[in-house]
């Protein structure tokens, strides 16, 4: 049976033709990105780090373990797109409840198949990540679509974290979870830690190791001041991951620098540069970013090298890291800033995906010294 045409659109003037995969006849624009991970791809999809932006996937053929409703990182795809070479029409795994394709169509989002995905990924890391639209449809035109992308707006300067956090003060609920829990036998067994989590665009999985790790999680949105969040009286607060560009979370950047000193705080990803733009560093952003499973770090602390996943298109400038500040971690595939401590403050932040859903388990460890600081 013949399948409905779709295009891919460039800002640089460049469109591919593939084939129409997800909610057939919806379009979908953002920020194309690629990510290298060979599985977990409902996990990215349903990251909210990917608010604005639309995943290609190296790995060439994708959805053959289908979709389950425990492997979720929020309430359903965040993602604004999805271009793949093949989306696999077959479906085997036990815990699968449907095909990525239905998933796509259940939260409306269009995608892509029948393209050349390493070509994508040579455009996007010798131009950088670019705009794009996905259009469904026969005899599209193509300049008009070019042109679409080239107004889609730019993600830097952008604040994302209103699009994707949560809309009220929530308890952190974890018996779900207990099913599918890794490390059992490391399962915090004293006494409990209450922890408050910003969340800029949190995942579950985040949750779930805190929670593993023993600590009782209140999330609060984004907008929550020092104030509000002291008034829970917590040991510890944790900084989530995120979309968009740190820089522009300036309500964010000024709760946590009244923050710092009062409780011992953790980060990751945009809460990495969160923390260091509230203690005077600056950001940047990535020619293509970081996304994957296996991204090599070095933690300069111990020597050891820990396999990450990662997600991010912006980083933190290490030159302008102040005297009270050190870089704790290093990204062996760029030398870039991947960690940071406070050495007048209990605080520290990396920049990846302890939490590695999906990934290695190499950086659980950094919840444990969460517990440890607390």
């Amino acid at each position: 049976m013949a399948r409905l045409a779709a295009v891919l659109a460039l800002e640089n003037g460049m469109t591919i033709e593939g084939e129409a995969i997800g909610a057939i006849g919806a379009e979908c624009m953002g920020e194309l990105v690629f990510n290298t991970a060979m599985s977990g791809y409902q996990e990215v999809l349903t990251d909210p780090s990917y608010k604005g932006q639309v995943v290609t996937f190296t790995y060439p053929h994708i959805g053959n373990y289908g979709v389950n409703d425990d492997d979720v990182e929020s309430d359903g795809i965040k993602a604004s797109g999805l271009v793949v070479h093949e989306l696999s029409p077959t479906v085997s795994n036990f815990r699968a409840s449907r095909s990525l394709q239905s998933y796509l169509e259940e939260n409306g989002v269009a995608g892509i198949e029948g393209v050349d995905t390493r070509m994508i990924v040579r455009i996007l890391r010798s131009q950088g990540a670019l705009r794009c639209v996905i259009a469904h449809g026969a005899n599209l035109d193509h300049q008009e679509l070019v042109a679409r992308a080239q107004a889609v707006p730019s993600m830097s300067g952008q604040d994302l974290t209103p699009l994707v956090t949560t809309g009220a003060p929530y308890q952190w609920e974890n018996s779900e979870a207990q099913r599918w829990d890794y490390r059992p036998e490391q399962r915090g067994d004293g006494a409990r830690k209450r922890v408050v989590a910003i969340d800029y665009g949190i995942k579950r999985n985040i949750l779930r190791r805190l929670s593993h790790y023993g600590c009782d999680v209140t999330v609060v949105p984004a907008t929550a001041t020092a104030s509000e969040i002291l008034a829970y009286d917590p040991q510890g607060v944790f900084l989530s991951n995120g979309p968009g560009d740190p820089a522009a979370v300036t309500v964010a950047i000024h709760t946590v620098r009244d923050l710092i000193g009062k409780r011992p705080i953790f980060g990751i990803c945009l809460g990495h540069q969160i923390l260091s733009l509230a203690v005077g560093a600056t950001t940047y952003k990535l020619k293509f970013g970081h996304r994957g499973a296996n991204h090599p770090v070095k933690n300069l602390l111990t020597g050891a090298i820990e396999i990450t996943s990662q997600n991010h298109g912006f980083a933190v400038d290490p030159a302008t890291l102040p005297a009270n500040a050190v870089m704790t971690h290093v990204n062996l595939n760029d030398n870039t800033c991947a960690g940071i401590a406070l050495n007048n403050a209990p605080a520290f932040a990396v920049q990846y995906h302890p939490e590695a859903s999906p990934g290695p388990h190499d950086s659980d460890y950094l919840f444990r010294d969460f517990m440890k600081m607390m």
